[in-house]
């Protein structure tokens, strides 16, 4: 249930790395690469597994939903565009890094709460709702994490693509959101056969 320092330096490096494109940062491979790796590290280190009976395994995958829809909401709220150099740009709106916090931010603020005063009442929760066994929390929050970061990357590496291939990046829409109409073209484009001249 308490979370290592290394844990606390991960959640802390996923939320800089998102509050650090409020201005606008180069969008590179690298970077969408790094938090992934760093997160699945984790995974790998300190999931162990977790009993499966009562409602254990419901737990586990709202986590997972949960982290998923926020990252791929801070994904999608994203602005890639290229700047007067030809550089690749993402810019988080205000409301990307909102959520990208507020996924972050939960899981950090429950590892406080239960390691400050918070665990009996977590207990009781688990009693009332049929969670059988703590080590499902860390599974929990160790997948909605990743699946946050791998939502938020599946939205922004296409977008990072098209860009180095066309020169420029896709449409976006109000608000410096991405068009919907701008995902099938940068996934249709590897597929179309070029034209034959008679």
């Amino acid at each position: 249930m308490y979370m290592s320092l290394s844990e606390y330096a991960i959640n802390l490096l996923l939320v800089a790395s998102v509050v650090r494109q409020l201005r606008g940062r180069r969008l590179t491979w690298f970077g969408l690469s790094w938090p992934v790796a760093v997160v699945a590290s984790a995974a790998i280190t300190y999931l162990r597994g977790y009993p499966a009976g009562g409602n254990n395994t419901v737990l586990v995958v709202c986590g997972g939903i949960a982290g998923a829809v926020l990252g791929a909401s801070c994904g999608w709220l994203s602005r890639v565009y290229t700047d007067p150099a030809q550089h690749i740009i993402v810019r988080a709106t205000g409301l990307a890094a909102l959520l990208w916090v507020l996924g972050t931010g939960s899981r950090l603020a429950f590892a406080l709460y239960a390691e400050h005063g918070g665990y009996p009442r977590i207990e009781a929760f688990d009693a009332a709702h049929g969670i059988t066994d703590t080590r499902t929390w860390a599974t929990c929050l160790i997948l909605m994490a990743l699946t946050e970061v791998l939502a938020r990357t599946a939205f922004l590496a296409p977008r990072l693509r098209a860009a180095q291939r066309t020169g420029s990046a896709p449409p976006t829409g109000p608000a410096g959101r991405v068009s919907v109409t701008a995902f099938p073209a940068v996934f249709m484009s590897r597929f179309r056969r070029p034209r034959i001249r008679q």
